[in-house]
């Protein structure tokens, strides 16, 4: 029997599809003995530091957590459980951690990567353990802004280190304890493999040959991602169905496109090797009660097979259903956590978020994007932006930030700006893609899902001009979305633009190109991949 601490931190449902999917039992933590008494430990964090902190101590569980590290007995910490180890963090000033390893955790400071590290990255052995006996050199799945960095009082708990910049500690151990920075449950094969070898013998953990200088070798680097994209709706007879439009629109001959069913096209896409799945919900839905949403059943039946990353998008905003029932973005996001969702991507209410947010330049902490990175991390939060060219003669025509463009307009216009939308495309908002994409970075976003009307459908490769645009005004990852019609495209952008991700919907739905091929080409362009 595992027994997993689930102290409402964010997607605990994968974990404990992990656990069952590899064949033990798993039950929760009900009262603070219970993490004593327990056989094995599960201990998953995701979020914010202090939100973290705040909630085990509340609970009597931080006092526990210590008892047992210190007793040695077997216990597994995931994210920011490894840094709940250390006595604090740049995250929560003043906020104590666990204070078991020496150190305080740090955000990361090289100005030339985005922040948080999103994807797959290596990760370098520093002592022998039977936990990685099979582990291959396979790039594991971290999502993080902070960082844990050696020091000469915790060089003894250093397990394996990565590279993002500078190294950091990406997994440590002592005797029967270990903790890691990356999510097995959320790294395929390699991840649920080193998960198994915890599972299976209490003597797992066990660390030989321990030594107190790391060790040199070559730098481990960060994948590019390739992501599977599923729009999500009903069709006229009211099944939920896979579809795709064209310049958003997802009719063919009156009919809704049917292009599979989502919770089966996921896990083919998690097994053609997808990096990441993103479902994005496109009907409305907000009539039913939230714990009767149609999308949270998806989650819950494609996280019990899909053991990487799952975003959610559509209708992340604060509504009343029909029965009266309120519910704010934050309730709404929640929700979708707890039924496997890694990030939620919010749309059309960041356009109108960020309309408040310019006229004075001040938080509320309302906002979807401010409540759920609080409680959740700036990680968990995506902005999903539908913006399409307006052209201008020149850039003097208006106020909003333009570009040069090598495509000109209808009428030979040389510029254009990107004008962002809301409602599925159908309406445009006096708010430019530069505009949209720093207030969301300034208010707590952790990531940019970018999307172009204009190339979505066409097959015709990504906005570059659009993409270069974005990438340089955010610090934060980028997704590049719309209009990818071969695996040259995806070569084509990484290479163009320096965009952490790719995303495509259409030509994988069809099988007009194979996740494998796009790889593939990628490899061969140069371009780190998983």
């Amino acid at each position: 029997m595992i027994t997993l601490l689930d102290y409402g931190a964010g997607n605990v449902r994968s974990v404990r599809n992990a656990i069952r999917k590899l064949g033990f039992e798993v039950r929760d933590v009900e009262k603070p003995e219970d993490i004593l008494s327990a056989d094995k430990l599960i201990f998953p964090g995701v979020g914010n530091f202090g939100v973290v902190m705040q909630r085990l101590v509340r609970d009597g569980y931080a006092e526990k957590i210590v008892e047992r590290i210190r007793q040695d007995k077997p216990t597994f910490g995931i994210c920011v459980a490894l840094q709940a180890f250390f006595d604090g963090s740049e995250e929560s000033p003043g906020v104590a951690g666990l204070g078991i390893i020496p150190g305080q955790v740090k955000r990361f400071t090289d100005s030339g990567l985005s922040v948080p590290q999103i994807g797959w990255n290596g990760i370098k052995l520093h002592k022998e353990s039977s936990l990685f006996s099979a582990y291959n050199g396979e790039k594991l799945y971290f999502v993080h802004s902070y960082k844990a960095s050696a020091n000469p009082d915790n060089r003894d708990w250093i397990l394996t280190t990565t590279d993002y910049g500078e190294e950091f500690i990406s997994a440590v151990a002592k005797g029967r304890v270990i903790a890691t920075q990356f999510h097995p449950e959320k790294s395929g094969a390699a991840g649920l493999g080193i998960l198994e070898r915890f599972l299976q013998d209490s003597e797992t953990l066990t660390v030989c040959g321990a030594k107190n200088t790391l060790i040199a070798g070559e730098k481990t680097q960060i994948a590019r991602r390739i992501i599977a994209c599923l729009d999500v709706r009903s069709n006229d007879a009211g099944d939920l169905v896979v579809t795709k439009g064209d310049q958003y629109d997802v009719r063919q001959e009156g009919e809704v496109r049917n292009l599979g069913k989502p919770v089966e096209l996921a896990r083919r896409y998690y097994e053609e090797g997808a990096d990441e799945v993103t479902f994005l919900n496109i009907t409305g839905f907000r009539d039913f009660p939230l714990q009767d949403q149609p999308m949270i059943e998806v989650l819950k039946e494609t996280s019990k097979n899909v053991f990487v990353p799952l975003t959610i998008g559509g209708g992340i905003r604060e509504f009343t259903d029909s029965e009266g029932n309120f519910y704010s973005a934050l309730d709404v996001a929640s929700q979708y956590f707890r039924s496997g969702a890694d990030k939620v991507s919010i749309g059309s209410d960041a356009v109108y978020s960020v309309e408040e947010y310019l006229k004075n330049r001040e938080k509320t902490g309302k906002t979807a994007i401010e409540q759920i990175s609080i409680v959740y991390g700036a990680q968990a939060v995506v902005i999903s932006v539908d913006p399409r060219r307006v052209y201008v003669k020149s850039s003097d025509e208006t106020s909003h930030t333009t570009v040069k463009t090598q495509f000109p307009g209808p009428n030979g216009e040389e510029y254009c700006w990107y004008q962002c939308t809301v409602r599925g495309g159908r309406e445009g908002r006096d708010v430019d893609v530069v505009q949209l994409v720093t207030a969301c970075e300034e208010l707590g976003a952790g990531e940019i899902l970018l999307n172009c009307i204009d190339k979505d459908g066409t097959n015709s490769g990504f906005d570059l001009e659009l993409v270069r645009m974005v990438k340089g005004a955010v610090s934060i990852p980028v997704i590049a979305s719309s209009g990818a019609g071969c695996p040259a495209h995806f070569t084509e952008v990484f290479l163009e633009t320096g965009a952490e991700a790719a995303l495509a919907a259409g030509i994988f739905h069809r099988g007009e190109v194979k996740i494998s091929s796009v790889k593939r080409a990628v490899a061969e362009a140069g371009i780190e991949t998983r």
